[in-house]
């Protein structure tokens, strides 16, 4: 399924700021991604503008000198859109309004906007509109009428273009009613990790930066029917499918939303219930694209959203993809003291010795075990052939003599069975 947007596509200028205590290639790095996320967006880029400050103007961010060259900017390219690569006041974004005479958004509009084209089932969507709201809801003091406008394009789909004339109070009702369908949400998320519990499959989360190559790896592994598509957040809804080890030991593999630099805390709060996954998760396999020149900083941004969700701890095997690009591509020397493997999701080198690694950091969850299983309970034995490993098997005269690696959760299972066995045939 390919993802398009209606209508002609918009013309935007970005607007970066370089402050004097920032590395200048973080500032160069973070206006490409801004200009990926406006193409994802449906919007083409005519011009990008900088300026190095020592801090944010409080009332239209850049110096007056440098909004009187935008404005110009503005009427002589014809531009209709004016994104800024940070977050802007609700001051800040009227005063740019009305000095370029043409819509300004920031990263964090442009992002929700994202999301809220992406968003396909319910739960999406309403995670979506709770983040647009808790976005619009400071701005709506001092906008007074401007806000009875009906806008279009980008930064103004989902909920903001239908609820713009609403006040605040309105607001805070509707925002009341989308945390009550979350919980909602979140009550039938913990149901269904209960019951999964109840047959203990271990859970393993793919995590990274968005476009890391997070679902195309799921794809390849399960066939799972998710988008794969060479742009920031293809993937919103999360996806769970199950993948069988080399060691026989199945594992649930659950897609997440990706990361990004500066990810909105409005979308980190109001898709808790999608990450309460990433909490819950035994495993977490960190998807790095080890193509993008500033791969050190994804890692950074994607361990910054873990630590906010307590999940840094977490067992983790780092997972290089799109190692395809790179001819002779080794691990870093940093990698020694943890678990990572190199891969190519895109012809699937490396898939298996993934897996390896993550039978191997699971393997504390198993245990080698001598069971005897008699010939009439041969359903047993069945058992350890499909929950675990069965390293050898000798047949006697009452029954089967194995010795198997497996879960200790169906350890413990099968040797409780045994013991109903024996008290029985003692009474």
């Amino acid at each position: 399924m390919e993802f398009t947007l209606e209508g002609e596509r918009e013309k935007a200028i970005l607007v970066g700021m370089e402050t004097t205590a920032a590395n200048p290639e973080e500032t160069a790095y973070s206006l490409e991604e801004l200009a990926r996320l406006a193409d994802t967006a449906g919007a083409d880029v005519l011009l990008q503008v900088t300026q190095r400050r020592g801090r944010p103007d409080a009332a239209t961010f850049l110096g007056r000198g440098k909004v009187e060259e935008l404005a110009e900017s503005c009427r002589s390219s014809g531009a209709g859109l004016v994104i800024f690569d940070r977050e802007l006041s609700a001051a800040q974004a009227r005063n740019l309004e009305n000095i370029t005479g043409i819509r300004v958004i920031d990263r964090t509009q442009l992002i929700l906007d994202i999301f809220a084209c992406r968003a396909r089932t319910r739960e999406g969507k309403l995670q979506v509109e709770l983040a647009q709201l808790n976005y619009l809801l400071p701005r709506l003091i001092g906008r007074g009428v401007e806000l009875s406008r009906l806008g279009g394009g980008i930064g103004t789909r989902g909920p903001g273009e239908t609820k713009l004339e609403v006040d605040r109070r309105r607001i805070r009702r509707r925002i009341a009613e989308l945390n009550e369908a979350i919980r909602d949400v979140r009550k039938h998320r913990e149901l269904l990790r209960r019951s999964r519990k109840e047959v203990p499959v271990p859970l393993a989360a793919l995590v990274g930066y968005t476009n890391a190559g997070k679902s195309t790896i799921l794809k390849k592994l399960t066939g799972a029917q998710v988008l794969v598509e060479d742009k920031l957040f293809a993937t919103l809804d999360p996806t769970t499918r199950r993948v069988v080890l080399p060691n026989n030991e199945a594992v649930l593999l659950t897609d997440t939303v990706g990361f990004i630099r500066n990810l909105p805390h409005h979308l980190v709060a109001a898709f808790r219930a999608t990450l309460e996954e990433v909490v819950e998760a035994d495993l977490l396999l960190h998807i790095v694209d080890a193509s993008h020149p500033n791969l050190e900083g994804q890692i950074e941004a994607v361990n910054r959203v873990l630590e906010s969700l307590g999940s840094r701890s977490k067992p983790c095997i780092t997972v290089y993809n799109k190692t395809d690009l790179i001819p002779g591509f080794e691990l870093p020397v940093s990698t020694i003291s943890s678990p990572s493997v190199a891969v190519s999701a895109l012809d699937g080198r490396g898939l298996d010795e993934m897996l390896e690694a993550v039978a191997g950091v699971l393997s504390c969850r198993r245990v080698r075990m001598t069971f005897f299983i008699p010939y009439r309970k041969t359903g047993l034995l069945s058992v350890l052939h499909e929950k675990g490993k069965v390293l050898q098997e000798e047949h006697g005269q009452d029954g089967v003599t194995v010795d198997a690696e497996i879960e200790i959760v169906w350890a413990k299972r099968v040797n409780a069975r045994l013991k109903e066995e024996k008290s029985a045939s003692m009474t």
